[in-house]
């Protein structure tokens, strides 16, 4: 079973963001983790400075719950994120990964 996890809002600031999803996020995301399961994490696009904590955050969950697989990705319309999704719930072996979508700035 794929579990969709809606992440709205996250500071501008990376090192705010990386703080607030550790402390009010993560927690519960962790509390629901099933290692029979898939998990996606959504998280609203941002800037550049952003990708390195969301990696580590997305390799380390899913390094830590294995064999459940966590997967985070962040920006795009909705087709794109539902597009994404679909991919992620059919590719059994894709576990760990940061998808941005797009990036702010992008056209």
């Amino acid at each position: 079973m794929q579990h969709i996890v809606y992440i709205d809002a996250l500071p501008e600031n990376a090192l705010d963001a990386a703080s607030e999803f550790s402390a009010n996020w993560l927690p519960s995301i962790r509390e629901q983790i099933n290692a029979e399961d898939s998990y996606v994490l959504v998280l609203p696009d941002a800037a550049y400075d952003h990708a390195d904590w969301r990696r580590a955050a997305i390799r380390d969950l899913a390094r830590t719950y294995a064999p459940a697989r966590l997967n985070m990705i962040s920006g795009g319309d909705d087709a794109a994120i539902t597009s994404t999704q679909k991919y992620l719930s059919d590719a059994g072996g894709v576990t760990g990964q940061y998808l941005p979508l797009s990036r702010r700035g992008d056209t």
